[in-house]
């Protein structure tokens, strides 16, 4: 049995709060390996996913609306689950795109459990904008909406034209939150004198660009360039930064007959479940990953294989 070295290890986990979530899932991998684990989490608010289509209202099986009820509930449900498995964890809500969260979601981890040691940078913000004006904003399928447990989709699955907030949003929560979360976490490290550490963030399969989703995934294509710049900073620091790109995964937003026909495209044959992308961070904090840095991993089932 391989042993991973993560018995002991204090890992923050944001975006949590979602119990079919990445994050959520991320943090009972890491609990089951013995880690301590912090999860910060931040709920939508009441009546977030009005514009929803009808079809997609009900809150009892997959879909939108469904989605949307998960995103409403406090990490309470998920810290619970790690306890009574007798795994140790913690919870705290912040609004990460207030700068000011950031030293405090540190400062309440330390409280808990200790010195940070593994940062999962997976929360993050969503609302489909385009370049289109108005009536020829086009239809968004969300067909790689996969990693945004913190998402709020306040155009639902029509795009709304790209405006300073909708741009201003999701760079403040999906780029400039990770980049000085992963600046606090290497200046403690650094004032601490550790040699060991880890730093893995969530991006998505198609960063590079896509149509009725401009910001979010140009948001998300900077945290790829932080991610390999700060591999090159913190490596003498001991610390290794990677990033996991996930394609569809289904955290609850996918109704059965859109989860059947993305599973039709995807080599696979299959959508990803949050355990897929919670094992791939695992491996990537593990002892044996040592020696990986400053990559980017698709996990995604072929879905956008490059043929």
């Amino acid at each position: 049995m391989i042993d991973p070295g993560l018995n002991d290890r204090v890992v923050l986990v944001t975006g949590g709060n979602n119990p079919h979530g990445i994050g959520a899932a991320t943090a009972r991998a890491f609990a089951a390996q013995g880690a301590d684990v912090f999860i910060h989490f931040y709920r939508l608010p009441e009546g977030a996913g009005s514009h929803a289509p009808d079809e997609a209202i009900e809150t009892d099986a997959p879909g939108l609306g469904f989605y949307y009820a998960m995103q409403q509930r406090s990490a309470d449900e998920v810290v619970a689950e790690i306890q009574e498995a007798g795994g140790r964890a913690a919870a705290w809500e912040a609004d990460l795109s207030d700068p000011d969260a950031v030293p405090e979601l540190f400062d309440r981890a330390e409280q808990s459990f200790g010195p940070v040691e593994v940062l999962v940078n997976n929360a993050a913000d969503y609302q489909a904008d385009t370049f289109l004006p108005g009536p020829d904003a086009p239809f968004s399928s969300s067909s790689s909406f996969s990693d945004a447990d913190q998402g709020i989709w306040e155009g639902g699955p029509v795009s709304s034209t790209l405006t300073t907030e909708s741009i201003r949003r999701h760079f403040a929560v999906n780029t400039r939150a990770p980049a000085l979360l992963m600046a606090e976490f290497a200046r403690r490290h650094r004032a601490g004198d550790r040699g060991w550490g880890r730093i893995i963030n969530i991006s998505a399969d198609c960063a590079e660009g896509a149509p009725a989703e401009v910001s979010y995934r140009a948001s998300k294509y900077a945290l790829e360039s932080y991610s390999r710049a700060a591999a090159a900073e913190l490596g003498p620091l001991g610390i290794t930064v990677n990033v996991v790109a996930p394609g569809p995964v289904q955290t609850g937003y996918l109704s059965p007959d859109m989860e059947k026909q993305m599973a039709a495209e995807i080599p696979l044959g299959r959508v990803g479940r949050p355990e897929d992308i919670a094992n791939t961070v695992l491996m990537l904090a593990s002892e044996q990953a040592g020696w990986i840095t400053g990559q980017r991993l698709l996990v995604h089932g072929g879905h956008r294989m490059a043929l």
